[in-house]
């Protein structure tokens, strides 16, 4: 059963996360916005919010922290779990070499953060929840979105249809499906119980197991440990392969409490950035921003958010043309973070890095 919705909208927002929720709140009191959200999730609601298809491991990076100051926000006491971190234990499994370097992670439950982050939309703004878009048509006054909800077919107008629907978005792929993708891995996480609890954060790499990089975090009384692999039938053998090699290192996971898993993009180069054209506009990791690097998205999630809110409350002419040029920043950016790349996973440059200790400091165990 298809049911006609009500008025067009200005902006269709599709994806709740930090992206989508900055944008509907930056620009929800000045144009008729519909975010729209395939969790079925309210902000009230006792269940996560981190849902399926989000792999997270709720550390917020001092880009991000900057990011909710340029906003003029604070993280609410109820958004934060403990310990709070300091220091980024670096461990290379291959050699056995690691170092300690100072670093201001603050540490939060990402469930919380974007349920807070939706409360703060503008009450003006219609936020479904529970809602998929299913496809799209283009028309000369915008688009016509079909979308669907509890067994039920909606149809809803918007002169601008924005994805900020995260790694595996719905929207780059129906819109952009020519467009090259930045280079995907399955992220899997696993929560442990933990009754001692660790006072840092572990960056850890092995070829063996990933190009990438791997982790652990601990939460409250509990510790997460995560990797992002490349994926294939041979993924979780080699998660299960990195817990092994932990365990040699004093690492204890007796007593698992959840899994889950979702796709991680990397952009090896800005030809994966795709910010959209012809009405439709990325923003977040649907447009492949995140650090290549580190895989850190929150603060690119804000900054092509805020960068889009700039663009359209400028009444620009032409929309998207506006959201590139503010986007410039992000684009050098990532080249840096590239540039960057070779000296964490290149094996021998950072053999080298980790050998000569620079801007390392002692831990007393």
């Amino acid at each position: 059963m298809v049911t006609p919705g009500g008025a067009g909208y200005d902006v269709a927002i599709i994806g709740a996360g930090p992206a989508g929720s900055a944008l509907a709140r930056m620009i929800g009191d000045k144009r008729r916005v519909l975010l729209i959200d395939r969790r079925p999730t309210a902000v009230d609601s006792p269940v996560s919010a981190c849902g399926a298809g989000k792999c997270c491991g709720g550390l917020l990076a001092p880009d991000g922290q900057k990011m909710l100051a340029r906003q003029g926000l604070g993280l609410p006491r109820e958004v934060l779990v403990g310990p709070q971190l300091f220091v980024v234990r670096t461990l290379d499994l291959r050699t056995g070499r690691e170092r300690y370097y100072q670093r201001h992670y603050i540490n939060l439950d990402r469930g919380k953060l974007d349920r807070w982050l939706v409360s703060l939309v503008p009450a003006q703004v219609d936020v479904r929840f529970g809602c998929r878009l299913e496809s799209f048509e283009r028309r000369p006054e915008g688009f016509t979105l079909t979308l669907s909800c509890g067994g039920r077919e909606y149809r809803e107008q918007s002169r601008l249809l924005v994805g900020a629907d995260g790694a595996g978005s719905r929207v780059r792929r129906l819109a952009f499906p020519q467009a090259p993708w930045p280079k995907r891995y399955l992220a899997i996480q696993e929560w442990f119980a933990c009754p001692q609890t660790l006072p840092h954060f572990s960056a850890i790499f092995d070829r063996d197991i990933t190009d990438f990089y791997a982790w652990t975090i601990p939460k409250e009384e509990g510790l997460v440990v995560g990797a992002a692999l490349e994926p294939g039938r041979g993924a979780a053998e080699r998660f299960e392969r990195l817990k092994a090699k932990l365990a040699v290192f004093g690492f204890r996971f007796e007593r698992r409490l959840r899994r889950h898993g979702g796709w991680l993009l990397r952009p090896t180069s800005t030809r994966h950035i795709c910010t959209g054209q012809a009405g439709i506009a990325l923003i977040g990791e649907a447009a492949g921003w995140i650090s290549p690097s580190s895989a850190e998205g929150i603060s690119y999630a804000f900054r092509s958010a805020l960068a889009l809110a700039e663009a359209v409350q400028a009444g620009s002419r032409d929309v998207l043309a506006a959201y590139r040029r503010n986007t410039a920043s992000l684009r050098w950016n990532i080249r840096v973070k590239n540039l960057k790349s070779p000296f964490m996973y290149n094996d021998c440059l950072r053999d080298m890095v980790l050998r000569c200790g620079v801007r390392s400091m002692e831990v007393r165990r």
